[in-house]
This record gives C-alpha cells, sequence and structure tokens, in this order.
C-alpha cells in the first residue's frame, strides 16, 4: 500500500485548508484511513479516521466541529477538510492507513502504512 498525501501549506486563522490521501496497491489490507500530526518536540496526535466500507468517523476532541474526514471509493482517496484553523493546528500531518480496531483507532502503532508528511501553517 502506498500513501500520497497533498494539500498542506499556509492558511490565516479562521480559514480553510484540504489534504487529499491517494491511496494505491493492495487497499483491500487496509480497513481504516486516518490523519495523525506531530509538531516539533511534541508526540504524535491522532487527528481522524475513517472506516473504509461503512464510512464510519473518528475525531480528536480538538478537531471535532471544525474538521471533517471523508472518502472517495472511485478515486481512492480520502479527505480531510480542515475549517476554523488556528495557529495550534500548525504542523506535519501524516496520512495512515491499516486495520486498527474500533476501541484503539486513536492508537498510531496499529496503522502500518504512513504517507509522507505534509506541512500546515496557520498564521494569526
Amino acid at each position: 500500500v502506498q500513501l500520497q498525501a497533498s494539500g498542506g501549506g499556509l492558511a490565516q486563522a479562521g480559514g480553510s485548508l484540504r489534504l487529499s490521501c491517494a491511496v494505491s496497491g493492495s487497499i483491500f489490507s487496509i480497513n481504516v484511513m486516518g490523519w495523525f500530526r506531530q509538531a516539533p518536540g511534541k508526540e504524535r496526535e491522532f487527528v481522524a479516521a475513517i472506516s473504509w466500507s461503512g464510512g464510519s468517523t473518528y475525531y480528536t476532541d480538538s478537531v471535532k466541529g471544525r474538521f471533517t474526514i471523508s472518502r472517495d471509493n472511485v478515486k481512492n482517496t480520502v479527505y480531510l477538510q480542515m475549517n476554523s484553523l488556528k495557529p495550534e493546528d500548525t504542523t506535519v500531518y501524516y496520512c495512515v492507513a491499516g486495520r486498527p480496531i474500533t476501541s484503539a483507532i486513536m492508537r498510531e502503532e496499529l496503522y502500518t502504512y504512513w504517507g509522507q508528511g505534509t506541512q500546515v501553517t496557520v498564521s494569526n
């Protein structure tokens, strides 16, 4: 499985950005795709995830109501729409894929595949 992330960039506080992650290869080997983020000197943090088949979504509390994760099964792409951006959202975002169980959806070690990071910078 290969993951290709895109869409990061610079936004002003209160603005929006959309991240995309195209997946290719043995897609049958995954059932969840999502996003993590990691700021310098901080631990990696779960952001959001979506089940590939049923479309169930999961979010960390800090992004609920602002971020929306979605998927396009035809294009094999997952999106992260980020609205009402805050300076604290500034960091590198990583697209992930794997087969985590629902009760452990936020555990990074359960995601087998990781894309390259994409930088998101939010200015005041």
